[in-house]
């Protein structure tokens, strides 16, 4: 099995504590895989991921859910207002999403990952910056 790194931001720090809102995990799989989870978010939603979905890396829906893209777009834009990011706009975040059945851009998640902290507005947690 592959290598994971896991990052947590609350309390406004990386390390924070995640029961504090705004909070933000990511969790890095392989260099193909990030998931994403954001609080608050809206009821249903709080969960994407970059680079592959897992469903499409491993060729097999039941390893993910589907993501409904644009409501998690949306809804991660507002989330990024929480942490003083006023003009994150949804297609910004969409554009970094991974799309079931489409390619990343990336060759490493971990690319992907920093573009979005640097959207929205965050420092980059030791151990991902490279």
């Amino acid at each position: 099995m592959g290598t994971s790194e896991k990052f947590q931001y609350g309390d406004g720090r990386w390390g924070g504590d995640l029961a504090a809102a705004p909070s933000l995990a990511i969790e890095v799989q392989d260099s193909d895989i990030a998931v994403i989870d954001y609080r608050p978010a809206p009821e249903g939603l709080g969960r994407f991921y970059l680079g592959f979905q897992p469903r499409d890396l491993y060729d097999d829906p039941s390893e993910s859910e589907p993501v409904d893209v644009e409501a998690e777009a949306e809804a991660f834009a507002t989330w990024a207002e929480s942490v003083g990011a006023l003009d994150v706009q949804p297609n910004e975040v969409r554009r970094l999403m991974a799309i079931e059945g489409e390619e990343p851009e990336d060759t490493f998640v971990e690319e992907t990952v920093v573009r979005l902290l640097r959207l929205v507005g965050l420092s980059v947690p030791k151990g991902l910056a490279g």
